[in-house]
């Protein structure tokens, strides 16, 4: 008995003259030809509308909420959890804000954080990502630079947002960017140069646009503009700019605003109640300005807030508190192996004292702690062990043979 032949009940074609055919309900069948014509259609047609859905208040996670679960998996930084919390809740609430008869329109507040390194700026970031409802993008401000230079230009920045929302325009004209290091682009000097500071004052200079809020043609694939390009029109006035950079060295111009010292005893009596351990907690706009950044970009981060340096406690804490902590994340590790990892309290203290010994902060935890069990890590999956448990001896004689002033800093 011959073979029946099929046919497209789009186009007619026989299963002979395509590659291949989908068969559906009912003995329905189309080709892959006309599976693709019909992919192009629809994308043609919706072509400019968002799928992003609609942002209802009832939906919007409160302050207390987001704080709560930033609480999760960052220790301490009450105060910019607070600061971050309530500018995202404020984000929403622009977005959902009707037009109504009073004329008043809520203006976003973009902000600036302040921290040591290792004190989790980046990881706050990454954090709140995970809570949002809107695209997040985290982008570094090194590796910018005025138009025209080797470097990336700043509407780079816009192209990851862009690629988050996989280039839904409407989706990422209500996201928010996270741009680190930002102390990098701080002006060098205010003394003239022969050279230009393409990527200190100059990026600076070109950010204003995109912290005001305009309309900015970004290319879609990133890189450098050409004229042949195809620009894509993005609006960046309910784009949120949350900002965060160590600005080392930023406690000595505190200092000197304060009219005290960072160390020594030549201190007024009259500046007896500063807490010369922490000075970021007195930053003003002032001091920025000091630092390097122009006044006009200062002025659209309306919101500053810092980071507390980590003492002893909140970094034994880091070691084991969070949801993802540093040493959750190695048992996991060697659980995938079939092995039992533990870790004797000396050792965890062992660690803490190491990383402030180090001036390393929480990134230095994981630096030490790899360094301890590297050895194990190559050893284990081999040998079959079930059961390791790292003492303070075994932790000390690793540490003392590493090179452990590739850990330091200068």
């Amino acid at each position: 008995m011959a073979k029946q032949t099929k046919y497209c009940s789009f186009c007619g074609r026989p299963e002979s003259h395509v590659d291949f055919l989908i068969v559906g309900q009912d003995g329905v069948q189309i080709c892959n030809e006309c599976a693709l014509q019909a992919a192009e259609i629809v994308k043609e047609s919706t072509k400019g509308k968002s799928n992003l859905p609609n942002i209802q208040k009832e939906s919007i996670p409160k302050p207390i909420e987001i704080k709560e679960y930033l609480d999760q998996y960052v220790i301490g930084q009450d105060e910019a959890k607070k600061f971050l919390s309530v500018a995202v809740y404020n984000h929403y609430k622009r977005l959902i804000q009707e037009k109504g008869n009073d004329d008043v329109e809520i203006e976003k507040s973009n902000i600036i954080m302040v921290g040591s390194t290792g004190t989790g700026k980046t990881l706050l970031a990454r954090t709140i990502a995970k809570k949002l409802h809107v695209p997040f993008t985290i982008v570094d401000a090194t590796v910018l630079t005025e138009a025209g230079y080797v470097g990336e230009d700043i509407e780079s920045i816009l192209t990851r947002l862009l690629q988050v929302a996989d280039y839904d325009v409407k989706a990422a004209e209500r996201g928010i960017v996270f741009i680190d290091e930002i102390d990098k682009i701080a002006r060098k000097g205010d003394n003239p140069s022969i050279t230009r500071d393409v990527s200190g004052e100059g990026v600076q200079q070109g950010l204003l646009k995109l912290l005001e809020g305009s309309v900015v043609n970004v290319p879609p694939q990133g890189g450098r503009k050409h004229p042949e390009q195809k620009m894509i029109p993005v609006n960046t006035q309910n784009i949120l700019f949350i900002c965060g950079g160590a600005f080392d060295g930023i406690d000595k111009k505190i200092a000197a605003r304060l009219n005290t010292r960072v160390v020594g005893y030549s201190a007024s009596l009259e500046t007896d109640y500063i807490d010369r351990n922490n000075l970021l907690q007195y930053i003003a706009p002032q001091d920025l300005k000091s630092f390097g950044l122009i006044p006009e970009i200062i002025g659209r981060l309306p919101v500053l807030t810092y980071l507390e340096p980590l003492d002893r406690d909140a970094l034994r804490n880091i070691l084991t508190e969070p949801k993802n902590s540093i040493i959750k994340q190695y048992v996991k590790l060697f659980k995938m192996d079939n092995v039992d990892l533990e870790f004797e309290d000396a050792v965890l203290d062992y660690i803490v004292d190491k990383a402030i010994e180090f001036k390393l902060g929480a990134r230095g935890l994981r630096s030490i702690t790899e360094t301890i069990i590297m050895d194990k890590m190559y050893e284990v999956p081999s040998n079959k062990e079930q059961n390791l448990i790292i003492d303070l001896e075994y932790a000390r004689t690793k540490i003392e043979k590493a090179n452990v002033n590739r850990l330091k800093i200068a």
